[in-house]
């Protein structure tokens, strides 16, 4: 019982009226059970007399958690709890008979056996099992423990040894209402569903096989062990990982680090503060709103308010429909765009007054149902379930598929043939009247039937598939079926009372005009359906090569915070170069760099050296500073240089110092065998970039 309510940092708390437990799931899980079966009382009056003298955090890492306590006898006990198997590799005495007294026992084989069979039945039962352990000290500090100077606590790992087991505690987290299914649709979607946990193997594997998340040939590994694969072993079995039970959120880091390299697009949950680099590097990152911490949040791109994996299926299902909403407006709008333009710069170049069959007030007309409520009616669409149905697109793809520019090319051929036979033939006796229409008449007709196309191609556009249901979902979305009917309402009412605002002719349209403009407006519906007809690759077959869009084959790298401080491999060559140059004493790099930092005392050496005695001359001439700034390379002034102002001579030509440097540089790594062109046979071999 002690062991439980010191060693928590939970605590009661009111909640909406209810007196209850507030902190982790785990410790107000054990707090239930003691208070329900061990008669545990208040907790805060539990807590009264116990003298805390040491708090040992939970840790990821180790995976467990501990108090230290003081004894009314003086000495101190430390309570542990945490990951069963870690807890019992650590115990080397159990509690001989914990219903009768609290005498202790040697650990021995058939404890442990025991032990490890209950917590592997634990575990199928998909129970998180949980140990309790503990230890006497006779004083605090303990001897030969080690302590951190200026304090009195004692590193983790010098007082978790020889502990005594009390117990191991099966914990059940049932899943949420709906998850088995998120999962499904998640899987349907295209989306691999992933398990990362601190759990026991056995215990994620149970409860990954129960909400859907294991597939006949997953694999479940520990993450110790996938830690310790090379990096071509980890890019090997990623594909068929599902689960990776004992992990630490580094593991998480590393896992989505390989996905990223395989140019996969990674969304991360957590709600840990050590989760942060893996939600950080994650293209999403989904926090906990409930549990997760700050830390958390900030590193995250989305908070689950709910923390329910269900809400990640409608954030999918949500950017899906926001994608599909942009990509039907823009196919509205390019083919309203490509038949208004050549229309109107055709029937202008070819009249002989230079005018546009369409006026200017009409092209706004047509601009206010191109942009505004086009918008308003494509862009409303709430996700369909349908959307869930097909993979994700691949990285880079074109926001506009081949299947909507086959859309946008069918109908914009479609308008453009009926609009200039109606135009051009009309005057010659085309339509079907008895008389033939008079020239604004003919007008009138080709703008009122443009319009029409393009309200009943507004109903084309709500599919951007090769499918032929477009009126899914579309009693889920009023706002389309109002819109539709105010261009309707705005169209009519133009043609009759336009007057000359609009240019309308002044008899407006006769009844078989009227047929004519609805009737060819809504053969854009059965026109789409016979686009839909034609195979993609058709039109892919169309296309010359050189527009083919390539395949960026440039491989994808994810760099973490510490490597992007590395040096690459030739240039940390280059660096260690340097640093052995700068530390050779009387080089020749050096006696060049004195050189131009002191021509007129090298020039006065040179002349009065005779060639019978360089080689004494040599001995005299005047030495190189023997400590140099590491930044520039200049001489750091000693009091044995007399180092004091320079000439300004000497100053300006120490510019030239740098490409001296660099010369020596390069002559030594040429001397040494470094090309810069690649690495050397055998080399660089590890570096190599995985595609």
């Amino acid at each position: 019982l002690k062991s439980i309510w010191r060693n928590s940092t939970a605590f009661e708390g009111d909640v909406d009226g209810e007196m209850t437990f507030i902190g982790s799931k785990t410790e107000t899980a054990l707090l239930i059970f003691a208070r329900a079966h061990l008669g545990m009382g208040p907790v805060s009056e539990e807590r009264e007399n116990a003298k805390v003298l040491q708090l040992i955090p939970f840790d990821s890492g180790r995976k467990c958690m501990g108090v230290v306590v003081q004894l009314p006898s003086g000495g101190a006990r430390l309570y542990i709890k945490g990951a069963s198997e870690i807890i019992l590799a650590q115990c080397t005495q159990i509690i001989r008979d914990p219903a009768a007294d609290a005498s202790l026992s040697p650990m021995s084989e058939d404890n442990i056996t025991t032990i490890n069979q209950l917590i592997e039945s634990y575990a199928k039962r998909s129970l998180r099992t949980i140990g309790i352990c503990y230890k006497d000290f006779e004083s605090w500090l303990p001897k030969k423990a080690g302590h951190v100077e200026g304090g009195n606590e004692v590193p983790f790992e010098n007082l978790f040894c020889d502990m005594a087991f009390i117990s191991v505690v099966g914990i059940q987290d049932p899943l949420r209402d709906g998850v088995p299914e998120a999962v499904r649709l998640c899987q349907k979607a295209g989306v691999v569903v992933r398990m990362v946990t601190g759990d026991n193997k056995i215990t994620a594997e149970s409860i990954a096989r129960e909400c859907g998340i294991l597939q006949p040939n997953s694999l479940v590994m520990e993450g110790p062990e996938f830690r310790n694969l090379s990096k071509f072993e980890q890019e090997q079995i990623i594909p068929r990982l599902h689960v990776l039970a004992r992990s630490s959120p580094e593991d998480k880091r590393i896992l989505v680090k390989r996905l990223k390299e395989k140019n996969e697009t990674v969304a991360v949950t957590g709600d840990g503060t050590n989760d942060a680099p893996a939600l950080k590097m994650a293209d999403v990152g989904f926090s906990m709103g409930i549990a997760g911490t700050e830390v958390a949040k900030e590193a995250s791109a989305i908070i689950l308010m709910d923390d329910n994996f269900n809400s990640i299926v409608k954030a999918l299902k949500w950017g899906r429909a926001v994608n599909d909403a942009v990509k039907r407006f823009l196919q509205f709008q390019l083919t309203v765009n490509v038949t208004a333009v050549i229309l109107t710069f055709v029937t202008a170049v070819s009249s002989g007054e230079e005018s546009s069959v369409l006026t200017a007030v009409q092209l706004l007309w047509v601009n206010l149902i191109m942009d505004t409520l086009a918008a308003l009616a494509l862009a409303t669409d709430p996700p369909h379930e349908s959307v869930l149905d097909r993979k994700p697109e691949l990285k880079g793809s074109s926001i506009i598929s081949v299947t909507m520019w086959k859309m946008i090319l069918g109908q914009s051929v479609y308008q453009l043939v009926i609009t200039f036979l109606l135009y051009y033939g009309g005057p010659k006796g085309v339509l079907p009247t008895k008389n033939i229409p008079a020239k604004d008449e003919i007008a009138t007709l080709v703008f009122n039937t443009f319009v029409w196309m393009q309200i009943f191609n507004q109903w084309n556009n709500r599919r951007l598939d090769n499918k032929f249901n477009i009126f899914e979902g579309l009693t889920k979305n009023w706002f389309f079926i109002g819109i539709s009917a105010v261009m309707c309402g705005g169209q009519v009412l133009i043609i009759f009372v336009g007057g000359h605002a609009f240019q309308i002719a002044e008899d407006g349209q006769s009844g078989i005009m009227w047929a004519i403009a609805i009737v060819l407006g809504f053969l854009s519906i059965p026109v789409g359906a016979i686009i839909r007809l034609i195979p993609d690759s058709f039109l892919l077959a169309l296309i010359p090569a050189f527009l083919e869009k390539r395949a960026n084959k440039v491989p994808y790298l994810a760099i973490s915070d510490e490597e992007m401080n590395m040096y690459p491999e030739p240039l940390a060559y280059v660096r260690d170069e340097l640093n052995f140059i700068r530390r050779m004493k009387g080089g020749r790099l050096n006696n060049l760099k004195f050189a131009i930092q002191h021509p007129k005392e090298t020039i006065d050496m040179v002349r009065s050296r005779s060639p019978s005695r360089s080689r004494s001359n040599s001995l005299n001439a005047p030495q190189t500073p023997t400590q140099e700034n590491p930044f520039d390379g200049s001489p750091i002034a000693t009091p044995s240089s007399g180092r004091g102002p320079q000439s300004t001579r000497s100053r300006s030509n120490s510019a030239l110092g740098a490409p001296a440097v660099m010369a020596g540089i390069v002559a030594a790594g040429v001397a040494a065998g470094w090309q810069p062109t690649g690495p050397q046979d055998g080399e660089g071999e590890d570096s190599e970039v995985q595609e």
